[in-house]
């Protein structure tokens, strides 16, 4: 096995995540590019919601600083991107969680989703602003976890312009999500009933998370904004298709240490429940990392992974602290080395997603606080 490039530990640190910033931008830019075919080009809304995606909002925001607005989940997201020096504009999915949360609305270039009309009570009780916040109405399509069906949708469009020309709302867009923008014919139909119950409403339109953009580019052109997301990470929303396949460069890789190294007989088992049983002599490594950690418990034996930069894979099953992986062919492995669990162009989180029977967006924003994120210089 040929030794390859893997991301450094820090001194102390048993498993940390490394954020390159520099491929954060490089995807934004890839993604750029792709919208560019439309004509006229949409504006890109950057989703950097949970956290950026596990990376740390903070640690990928100079990544995201050609991006034309920045896209969070909830007000207090909004206030960590201000905090974090963006000073663009900020979309809010959430919109309003309650009216308390009025008195989070004092942030110039403020934008709400709004996806059920509580939300435009509380509103109606703002102190009227020049700066009001704009509104972007969510459209319920065919994901119906949130928004407004096509017979409301014209009525609370009346009512958001009615706030409007009260300074309790800005301009009044329309936004859509499409639940299976992954599949070849996801988009068309949800697209069309979207386009009919805004008819004939003026305000700007937003759809095109990162799978429609690159499944279905034929719809960039109609929409003023897109929203990608898991693609600014360097991740494929595709099935099937690595990021590195579409250009893109993951902007994270989770490495830990080997603290052990152990010879198993064959015959016998290791960890819990004898889960993996050697079929011969052989090496096992055991690494500090483990579910608590936030990787996943259900990778089991075969899952890949990187020791010192050679190809091999977990054993067993992934414990609270520790995991297994072999070590035969690593003839040099020693206590310290690093070993890497994603991230890097051999090894992409979408391969230990699929290994573990998820999606790489969980792993990415499921590690914990014991993890600690720091900046690829």
């Amino acid at each position: 096995m040929n030794a390859r490039w893997h991301p450094p530990l820090v001194a102390g640190a048993r498993v940390q995540a490394l954020v390159d910033a520099d491929a954060i931008a490089h995807n934004l830019a890839v993604i750029r590019a792709r919208a560019n075919a439309a004509m006229p080009a949409p504006r890109i809304w950057a989703t950097a919601k949970a956290d950026a995606y596990g990376h740390g909002l903070a640690l990928v925001m100079p990544g995201l600083k050609e991006a034309d607005g920045i896209a969070v989940q909830q007000l207090p997201e909004a206030h960590a991107c201000r905090a974090a020096g963006w000073q663009g504009p900020i979309l809010v999915y959430g919109g309003l969680l309650s009216e308390d949360d009025l008195a989070l609305l004092d942030l110039p270039g403020l934008h709400l989703v709004i996806s059920h009309e509580a939300q435009l009570d509380w509103l109606s009780a703002a102190p009227p602003r020049p700066d009001a916040p704009a509104i972007w109405l969510r459209y319920d399509g065919d994901i119906r976890l949130a928004g407004f069906g096509r017979e409301a949708y014209p009525r609370v469009y009346a009512r958001c312009e009615a706030l409007a020309a009260q300074h309790r709302a800005g301009a009044i867009g329309h936004l859509s999500h499409y639940a299976r923008a992954e599949d070849e014919d996801g988009v068309a139909e949800a697209d069309a009933s979207f386009r009919q119950a805004i008819a004939g409403l003026p305000g700007p339109v937003s759809t095109c998370n990162s799978a429609a953009l690159l499944r279905h580019p034929a719809h960039v052109a109609a929409t003023d904004w897109i929203r990608p997301g898991i693609a600014l990470y360097g991740v494929s929303p595709l099935a099937g298709v690595d990021g590195a396949a579409l250009g893109l460069r993951p902007a994270m890789s989770l490495t830990a240490r080997l603290f052990a190294v152990q010879t198993l007989q064959a015959g016998a088992s290791i960890g819990y429940r004898s889960a993996f049983v050697a079929a011969h002599d052989m090496r096992v490594g055991l690494v500090s990392c483990g579910y608590s950690d936030g990787y996943p418990r259900h990778a089991g034996t075969g899952t890949p992974v990187l020791a010192d930069g050679v190809m091999t894979r977990v054993l067993g099953r992934v414990t609270m602290d520790v995991m297994m992986i072999d070590l035969d062919g690593v003839d040099h492995a020693a206590p310290g080395m690093p070993v890497t669990l994603w991230g890097t162009p051999e090894l992409p989180v979408e391969a230990v997603a699929a290994s573990a029977g998820t999606i790489a967006a969980e792993l990415l924003t499921g590690l914990t606080a014991r993890v600690p994120l720091t900046a690829r210089l």
